[in-house]
């Protein structure tokens, strides 16, 4: 799949990948094909050990702030994220009753079984990497997947007292399936873009990366 490619990664056991992008509802429908819930189990536990690790390593929080910290950059909004932009949601296999619902939480599901797979097909050093090269630029950046930086944003720019506005830009994909790519202009410049599969999640990630510039 194109999207371990740009990681360098090729799973020998291709049919392991197949399985980490299969939900339920595809795997009820195609009689002997599994799906990737053994394999989010197994990647859950992966991401979990790979961020305690650079927290232990990189940090010298308490336990408790370590652990509200590593909570914050595997849940399910954050994984969520991951996976669109490396663009792991366009590959997950869904039954016909399930796709157009194709929603935060499976996207965050098979965030993880991917991880799973790469750590049953190349070990853990691979798989550390990968999570590494995904995870560690958000953790640096202090990125709050809780915030809400269209707020944060809109407070930055009363302040100089500066026009905001959003603006999509480009959609792509099928009617059930878009992708939004919004700018964040501030007195007509543009500041920040972001993309997501709705309007309302590109603005997000518009606004947080015109906040992180503002905040340099």
């Amino acid at each position: 799949m194109n999207f371990l490619e740009k990681f360098n990664i090729k799973l020998k056991n291709e049919n392991l990948l197949k399985i980490a992008l299969t939900h339920s509802s595809y795997a009820n429908e195609h009689k002997g094909c599994k799906n990737y819930e053994r394999l989010e189990f197994l990647g859950d536990a992966v991401l979990e050990l790979v961020t305690s690790e650079y927290f232990y390593l990189y940090t010298n929080y308490k336990e408790g702030q370590m652990t509200k910290l590593r909570a914050s950059y595997v849940c399910e909004k954050a994984l969520a994220t991951y996976a669109k932009k490396i663009g792991i949601d366009k590959h997950i296999r869904l039954g016909h009753g399930q796709i157009h619902n194709l929603n935060d939480t499976i996207i965050a599901d098979v965030f993880e079984a991917v991880v799973g797979a790469i750590y049953l097909d190349q070990g853990f050093d691979i798989a550390k990497n990968y999570i590494d090269t995904i995870i560690i630029p958000y953790i640096k950046k202090h990125i709050d997947f809780n915030a809400d930086y269209k707020t944060r944003l809109q407070e930055l720019v009363q302040t100089g007292r500066k026009s905001l506005e959003y603006e999509v830009v480009k959609e792509t994909g099928e009617s059930h399936k878009k992708t939004f790519e919004v700018v964040v202009k501030i007195d007509d410049i543009i500041y920040g873009r972001g993309k997501g599969s709705s309007k309302k999640e590109a603005e997000q990630m518009a606004a947080l990366d015109a906040y992180n510039k503002s905040c340099r």
